[in-house]
Protein backbone atom coordinates (compact mmCIF):
# COMPACT_ATOMS: atom_id res chain seq x y z
CA UNK A 1 0.00 0.00 0.00
CA UNK A 2 1.27 3.61 -0.85
CA UNK A 3 1.54 6.47 0.89
CA UNK A 4 -1.02 9.08 -0.20
CA UNK A 5 1.29 11.84 -0.20
CA UNK A 6 -0.79 15.09 -1.12
CA UNK A 7 2.21 17.31 -2.27
CA UNK A 8 3.92 16.65 -5.22
CA UNK A 9 6.94 18.55 -7.42
CA UNK A 10 3.86 20.44 -9.63
CA UNK A 11 5.03 23.75 -8.19
CA UNK A 12 5.28 27.32 -10.01
CA UNK A 13 8.46 26.93 -12.48
CA UNK A 14 8.56 23.26 -12.12
CA UNK A 15 7.71 22.16 -15.38
CA UNK A 16 9.97 25.23 -17.34
CA UNK A 17 12.34 24.41 -15.39
CA UNK A 18 12.12 20.17 -15.66
CA UNK A 19 11.52 20.99 -19.69
CA UNK A 20 14.81 23.09 -19.71
CA UNK A 21 17.23 20.66 -17.48
CA UNK A 22 16.08 18.16 -19.98
CA UNK A 23 16.87 19.87 -23.35
CA UNK A 24 19.73 20.99 -21.65
CA UNK A 25 21.21 17.62 -20.39
CA UNK A 26 20.53 16.30 -24.17
CA UNK A 27 22.18 19.19 -25.93
CA UNK A 28 25.46 19.03 -23.65
CA UNK A 29 25.80 15.59 -23.93
CA UNK A 30 25.87 15.87 -27.41
CA UNK A 31 28.57 18.26 -27.39
CA UNK A 32 30.20 16.35 -24.32
CA UNK A 33 30.37 13.58 -26.91
CA UNK A 34 31.50 15.45 -30.02
CA UNK A 35 34.25 17.20 -27.95
CA UNK A 36 35.36 14.10 -25.09
CA UNK A 37 38.32 12.89 -26.94
CA UNK A 38 39.57 17.29 -27.70
CA UNK A 39 39.44 18.70 -24.04
CA UNK A 40 41.76 22.02 -25.44
CA UNK A 41 39.01 23.11 -27.99
CA UNK A 42 36.32 23.96 -25.02
CA UNK A 43 38.04 26.70 -24.55
CA UNK A 44 37.35 27.96 -28.01
CA UNK A 45 33.72 27.12 -27.39
CA UNK A 46 33.72 29.14 -24.44
CA UNK A 47 33.14 25.97 -22.04
CA UNK A 48 34.98 25.34 -18.81
CA UNK A 49 36.87 22.88 -17.58
CA UNK A 50 35.98 23.49 -14.35
CA UNK A 51 32.64 24.71 -12.69
CA UNK A 52 31.93 25.64 -9.17
CA UNK A 53 28.93 26.54 -7.67
CA UNK A 54 27.41 27.51 -3.86
CA UNK A 55 24.09 25.43 -2.42
CA UNK A 56 23.01 27.56 0.62
CA UNK A 57 20.40 24.76 2.56
CA UNK A 58 18.99 23.38 6.17
CA UNK A 59 20.57 21.68 8.72
CA UNK A 60 17.99 18.99 8.57
CA UNK A 61 18.53 17.53 5.06
CA UNK A 62 22.62 17.85 5.55
CA UNK A 63 23.05 14.08 5.87
CA UNK A 64 21.25 13.14 2.93
CA UNK A 65 23.00 15.91 0.52
CA UNK A 66 26.43 15.28 2.24
CA UNK A 67 25.91 11.73 0.93
CA UNK A 68 24.77 12.17 -2.27
CA UNK A 69 26.81 15.46 -3.60
CA UNK A 70 30.19 13.50 -3.87
CA UNK A 71 28.17 11.13 -5.78
CA UNK A 72 26.99 13.94 -7.86
CA UNK A 73 30.64 15.12 -8.99
CA UNK A 74 31.82 12.53 -9.83
CA UNK A 75 28.51 11.57 -12.00
CA UNK A 76 28.94 14.85 -13.66
CA UNK A 77 32.04 14.68 -14.45
CA UNK A 78 32.23 11.67 -16.01
CA UNK A 79 29.47 12.65 -18.00
CA UNK A 80 31.14 16.16 -18.93
CA UNK A 81 34.30 15.86 -18.75
CA UNK A 82 33.74 19.19 -16.82
CA UNK A 83 34.73 18.97 -12.66
CA UNK A 84 32.24 20.63 -10.64
CA UNK A 85 32.73 21.43 -7.26
CA UNK A 86 29.26 22.09 -5.44
CA UNK A 87 30.49 24.38 -2.06
CA UNK A 88 27.63 23.04 0.70
CA UNK A 89 26.57 25.99 2.85
CA UNK A 90 24.28 24.75 6.03
CA UNK A 91 22.29 26.78 8.38
CA UNK A 92 18.79 27.16 9.22
CA UNK A 93 16.24 28.91 6.68
CA UNK A 94 15.46 32.17 8.50
CA UNK A 95 18.81 32.81 8.33
CA UNK A 96 19.63 31.58 4.62
CA UNK A 97 17.06 34.09 3.86
CA UNK A 98 19.18 36.84 5.88
CA UNK A 99 22.05 35.89 4.76
CA UNK A 100 21.01 35.80 0.85
CA UNK A 101 19.54 39.79 1.79
CA UNK A 102 22.47 40.87 3.28
CA UNK A 103 24.65 39.86 0.49
CA UNK A 104 26.85 37.56 2.86
CA UNK A 105 26.16 34.68 0.79
CA UNK A 106 25.67 34.23 -3.05
CA UNK A 107 24.58 31.40 -3.31
CA UNK A 108 23.24 29.63 -7.42
CA UNK A 109 20.99 27.11 -5.32
CA UNK A 110 19.24 28.04 -2.26
CA UNK A 111 16.76 25.40 -0.57
CA UNK A 112 15.01 26.31 2.89
CA UNK A 113 12.99 23.35 4.44
CA UNK A 114 9.79 24.68 3.24
CA UNK A 115 8.30 26.89 0.00
CA UNK A 116 5.89 28.77 2.20
CA UNK A 117 9.44 31.22 2.19
CA UNK A 118 9.82 31.22 -1.00
CA UNK A 119 7.16 34.09 -1.68
CA UNK A 120 8.46 35.75 2.03
CA UNK A 121 11.85 35.99 -0.02
CA UNK A 122 10.84 37.32 -2.84
CA UNK A 123 8.73 39.89 -1.09
CA UNK A 124 12.01 40.76 1.53
CA UNK A 125 13.92 40.97 -1.82
CA UNK A 126 12.30 43.52 -3.75
CA UNK A 127 11.86 46.16 -0.61
CA UNK A 128 15.58 45.69 0.53
CA UNK A 129 17.02 45.93 -3.05
CA UNK A 130 14.62 47.64 -4.88
CA UNK A 131 14.60 45.15 -7.63
CA UNK A 132 11.83 44.71 -10.01
CA UNK A 133 12.22 41.25 -10.15
CA UNK A 134 12.12 38.26 -7.88
CA UNK A 135 15.17 36.49 -6.62
CA UNK A 136 13.23 32.94 -6.31
CA UNK A 137 11.33 31.88 -9.95
CA UNK A 138 12.30 28.10 -10.35
CA UNK A 139 11.95 25.58 -8.14
CA UNK A 140 10.79 22.15 -7.16
CA UNK A 141 10.12 20.01 -3.86
CA UNK A 142 13.12 17.69 -2.95
CA UNK A 143 11.82 15.85 -0.33
CA UNK A 144 8.75 16.05 2.12
CA UNK A 145 8.34 15.63 5.74
CA UNK A 146 5.70 16.71 7.75
CA UNK A 147 5.73 19.27 11.08
CA UNK A 148 5.37 16.94 14.19
CA UNK A 149 5.68 17.76 17.76
CA UNK A 150 8.23 15.12 19.29
CA UNK A 151 8.14 13.58 22.48
CA UNK A 152 8.98 10.57 24.89
CA UNK A 153 7.48 7.06 24.93
CA UNK A 154 7.01 7.53 28.63
CA UNK A 155 5.57 11.13 28.43
CA UNK A 156 2.89 10.22 25.86
CA UNK A 157 1.89 7.30 27.99
CA UNK A 158 0.69 9.19 30.84
CA UNK A 159 -0.25 12.15 29.23
CA UNK A 160 -2.79 12.00 26.40
CA UNK A 161 -1.14 14.68 23.81
CA UNK A 162 -2.56 14.67 20.23
CA UNK A 163 -1.55 18.56 19.24
CA UNK A 164 -0.20 21.87 20.89
CA UNK A 165 -3.49 22.75 22.62
CA UNK A 166 -2.75 19.76 24.71
CA UNK A 167 0.15 21.33 25.86
CA UNK A 168 -1.93 24.49 27.25
CA UNK A 169 -3.84 22.00 29.03
CA UNK A 170 -1.27 20.77 30.56
CA UNK A 171 0.21 24.22 31.41
CA UNK A 172 -3.60 25.66 33.09
CA UNK A 173 -3.44 21.89 35.05
CA UNK A 174 -0.40 22.46 36.49
CA UNK A 175 1.61 19.36 35.05
CA UNK A 176 5.63 20.44 35.05
CA UNK A 177 6.87 19.86 31.30
CA UNK A 178 9.56 21.59 29.34
CA UNK A 179 8.86 22.28 26.11
CA UNK A 180 11.01 23.40 23.04
CA UNK A 181 11.54 23.96 19.68
CA UNK A 182 13.60 25.80 17.30
CA UNK A 183 13.73 29.96 16.92
CA UNK A 184 11.32 30.93 13.91
CA UNK A 185 13.47 33.71 13.52
CA UNK A 186 16.24 31.28 12.37
CA UNK A 187 14.70 28.37 11.41
CA UNK A 188 11.71 26.86 9.26
CA UNK A 189 10.95 24.32 11.90
CA UNK A 190 10.81 26.93 14.69
CA UNK A 191 8.22 29.03 12.27
CA UNK A 192 5.90 26.06 11.60
CA UNK A 193 5.34 25.08 14.96
CA UNK A 194 4.61 28.76 16.05
CA UNK A 195 2.41 29.00 12.81
CA UNK A 196 0.64 25.54 14.19
CA UNK A 197 0.25 26.83 17.49
CA UNK A 198 -1.48 30.02 16.54
CA UNK A 199 -3.24 28.26 14.17
CA UNK A 200 -4.62 25.82 17.08
CA UNK A 201 -5.24 28.60 19.44
CA UNK A 202 -7.00 30.45 16.98
CA UNK A 203 -9.38 27.44 15.98
CA UNK A 204 -8.31 28.16 12.71
CA UNK A 205 -6.18 26.77 9.57
CA UNK A 206 -3.27 28.78 8.79
CA UNK A 207 -4.39 29.76 5.72
CA UNK A 208 -7.15 31.35 7.04
CA UNK A 209 -5.23 33.04 10.10
CA UNK A 210 -5.50 36.59 9.89
CA UNK A 211 -3.42 39.52 11.58
CA UNK A 212 -6.79 40.31 13.74
CA UNK A 213 -5.90 36.75 15.24
CA UNK A 214 -2.70 37.65 16.05
CA UNK A 215 -3.69 40.50 18.27
CA UNK A 216 -6.55 38.59 19.86
CA UNK A 217 -5.64 38.51 23.68
CA UNK A 218 -7.36 35.28 24.02
CA UNK A 219 -4.93 33.26 21.46
CA UNK A 220 -1.66 35.40 22.77
CA UNK A 221 -2.70 34.18 26.26
CA UNK A 222 -2.84 30.48 25.03
CA UNK A 223 0.34 30.63 23.01
CA UNK A 224 2.09 32.13 25.86
CA UNK A 225 1.34 29.51 27.95
CA UNK A 226 2.53 27.24 25.78
CA UNK A 227 5.84 28.96 25.38
CA UNK A 228 6.25 29.56 29.07
CA UNK A 229 7.25 25.95 29.52
CA UNK A 230 10.13 26.72 26.99
CA UNK A 231 13.53 25.72 28.05
CA UNK A 232 15.19 26.08 24.52
CA UNK A 233 15.26 27.64 21.02
CA UNK A 234 17.49 26.15 18.87
CA UNK A 235 19.14 27.80 15.96
CA UNK A 236 18.15 24.89 13.02
CA UNK A 237 15.66 22.30 13.09
CA UNK A 238 18.41 19.57 12.35
CA UNK A 239 20.21 20.57 15.18
CA UNK A 240 17.67 21.03 17.91
CA UNK A 241 16.38 17.81 17.40
CA UNK A 242 19.93 16.25 17.95
CA UNK A 243 20.29 18.11 20.85
CA UNK A 244 16.81 16.68 22.44
CA UNK A 245 18.02 13.17 21.82
CA UNK A 246 21.82 14.00 23.26
CA UNK A 247 20.23 15.56 26.19
CA UNK A 248 17.21 13.11 26.89
CA UNK A 249 13.39 12.96 28.15
CA UNK A 250 14.69 14.80 31.88
CA UNK A 251 15.90 17.86 29.74
CA UNK A 252 12.94 18.24 27.26
CA UNK A 253 9.57 16.09 27.13
CA UNK A 254 8.21 17.62 23.96
CA UNK A 255 9.65 19.92 21.02
CA UNK A 256 8.94 20.69 17.84
CA UNK A 257 10.49 19.45 14.64
CA UNK A 258 9.95 17.69 11.55
CA UNK A 259 9.18 13.72 11.04
CA UNK A 260 12.89 13.32 9.26
CA UNK A 261 14.08 14.53 12.45
CA UNK A 262 12.75 12.16 14.73
CA UNK A 263 13.54 9.39 12.66
CA UNK A 264 17.39 10.39 12.11
CA UNK A 265 17.23 10.09 15.97
CA UNK A 266 15.16 7.53 16.90
CA UNK A 267 17.48 4.87 17.21
CA UNK A 268 20.11 7.03 19.09
CA UNK A 269 17.53 8.39 21.42
CA UNK A 270 16.07 4.62 22.83
CA UNK A 271 19.56 3.05 23.13
CA UNK A 272 20.96 6.19 24.80
CA UNK A 273 18.19 6.33 27.08
CA UNK A 274 15.74 3.30 26.88
CA UNK A 275 12.49 5.82 25.85
CA UNK A 276 11.40 5.78 22.32
CA UNK A 277 10.94 8.75 20.84
CA UNK A 278 7.72 9.64 19.35
CA UNK A 279 6.14 11.58 16.57
CA UNK A 280 3.02 13.52 17.34
CA UNK A 281 0.86 13.88 14.51
CA UNK A 282 -1.35 17.30 15.43
CA UNK A 283 -4.82 16.22 15.41
CA UNK A 284 -5.78 18.68 13.54
CA UNK A 285 -3.46 18.88 11.05
CA UNK A 286 -0.06 20.01 10.33
CA UNK A 287 2.07 21.64 7.38
CA UNK A 288 4.74 20.15 5.42
CA UNK A 289 8.34 20.85 4.67
CA UNK A 290 8.87 20.35 0.81
CA UNK A 291 12.83 21.27 0.53
CA UNK A 292 12.17 23.13 -2.69
CA UNK A 293 15.46 23.50 -4.58
CA UNK A 294 15.42 26.89 -5.86
CA UNK A 295 17.91 28.36 -8.64
CA UNK A 296 17.90 31.78 -8.14
CA UNK A 297 17.54 34.74 -10.04
CA UNK A 298 21.31 36.36 -9.20
CA UNK A 299 23.31 38.30 -11.55
CA UNK A 300 25.99 36.78 -10.10
CA UNK A 301 25.05 33.53 -11.87
CA UNK A 302 26.53 32.52 -14.90
CA UNK A 303 25.23 30.22 -16.89
CA UNK A 304 27.57 27.31 -17.04
CA UNK A 305 26.42 27.43 -12.77
CA UNK A 306 22.86 27.49 -13.37
CA UNK A 307 23.36 24.46 -15.95
CA UNK A 308 25.65 22.67 -13.36
CA UNK A 309 22.60 23.46 -11.05
CA UNK A 310 20.26 22.00 -13.21
CA UNK A 311 22.06 18.81 -13.57
CA UNK A 312 22.27 18.95 -9.57
CA UNK A 313 18.80 18.92 -9.35
CA UNK A 314 17.95 16.18 -11.41
CA UNK A 315 20.48 13.95 -10.22
CA UNK A 316 18.46 14.48 -6.90
CA UNK A 317 15.77 13.42 -7.69
CA UNK A 318 16.73 9.93 -9.34
CA UNK A 319 14.84 7.03 -8.23
CA UNK A 320 17.57 5.76 -6.29
CA UNK A 321 18.89 9.09 -4.82
CA UNK A 322 15.46 9.57 -3.67
CA UNK A 323 15.28 6.75 -1.98
CA UNK A 324 18.50 7.06 -0.40
CA UNK A 325 16.44 10.50 1.35
CA UNK A 326 14.52 7.73 2.83
CA UNK A 327 17.24 6.93 4.84
CA UNK A 328 17.44 9.72 6.50
CA UNK A 329 13.96 9.96 7.64
CA UNK A 330 12.57 12.10 4.39
CA UNK A 331 9.27 10.84 1.99
CA UNK A 332 10.32 11.27 -1.42
CA UNK A 333 8.96 14.05 -3.24
CA UNK A 334 8.48 11.60 -6.44
CA UNK A 335 5.28 9.63 -6.22
CA UNK A 336 6.43 6.80 -8.38
CA UNK A 337 9.23 6.04 -5.67
CA UNK A 338 7.36 3.84 -3.10
CA UNK A 339 8.06 4.55 0.91
CA UNK A 340 10.42 1.78 2.37
CA UNK A 341 7.88 0.25 5.09
CA UNK A 342 11.10 -0.82 7.36
CA UNK A 343 11.78 2.79 7.84
CA UNK A 344 8.20 4.36 8.11
CA UNK A 345 6.98 2.75 10.53
CA UNK A 346 5.58 2.57 14.36
CA UNK A 347 8.48 0.88 15.82
CA UNK A 348 10.68 4.03 14.66
CA UNK A 349 8.34 6.56 16.03
CA UNK A 350 6.60 7.74 13.20
CA UNK A 351 3.43 6.78 10.93
CA UNK A 352 3.75 4.89 7.52
CA UNK A 353 0.31 6.71 6.46
CA UNK A 354 -0.21 10.37 7.42
CA UNK A 355 -3.70 9.98 8.69
CA UNK A 356 -3.91 14.32 9.33
CA UNK A 357 -5.04 17.06 7.08
CA UNK A 358 -1.91 18.32 5.35
CA UNK A 359 -3.09 22.33 5.72
CA UNK A 360 -1.72 25.29 3.24
CA UNK A 361 0.73 27.62 4.31
CA UNK A 362 -0.51 31.06 5.56
CA UNK A 363 -0.50 34.34 4.41
CA UNK A 364 2.96 35.85 3.46
CA UNK A 365 1.72 39.19 5.72
CA UNK A 366 0.18 37.37 8.79
CA UNK A 367 3.71 35.10 8.43
CA UNK A 368 5.88 38.53 8.79
CA UNK A 369 3.03 39.57 11.55
CA UNK A 370 4.17 36.24 13.65
CA UNK A 371 7.55 37.15 13.85
CA UNK A 372 6.64 40.49 14.99
CA UNK A 373 4.11 39.10 17.79
CA UNK A 374 6.46 36.19 18.64
CA UNK A 375 8.41 38.97 20.47
CA UNK A 376 5.41 39.20 23.15
CA UNK A 377 4.53 35.83 23.26
CA UNK A 378 8.19 33.59 23.76
CA UNK A 379 9.94 32.95 26.54
CA UNK A 380 12.73 35.43 27.37
CA UNK A 381 14.70 33.83 30.36
CA UNK A 382 15.45 30.40 30.89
Amino acid sequence: MKNRRKVLFVRRGYLLLLTGILLGFVAFSAISMIYSSRRTQYSGLGMPTEIEFDFLYTSEKQGWIAQVTPKFEVWFEKLFNISVNVRLIVTGTHDTVNRILDGSERPTVWSPASSIWISYMNTKWRNVTGSVNDIAVDWTPLVLSPVVMAGWGSYLDEHNVTGFMDLYRLAKEGVDFKYGHPDPLLSNGGTMTVILEFAEAAGKKPEDLTIDDLKNETVIEIVRTIESKAIYYGKSTGDFGAWAADNGPDEIQFFGIYENVVLDNSLKALKKWGDPLVAIYPESGTLLADHPFVVLNGTWIDRWQRFAAGQYLFFLLESENQELAEEHGFRPAIASVPLDQTIFNLSNGVQYEINIPIMKPLKGEVMEAIFTVWVKVRRTQF
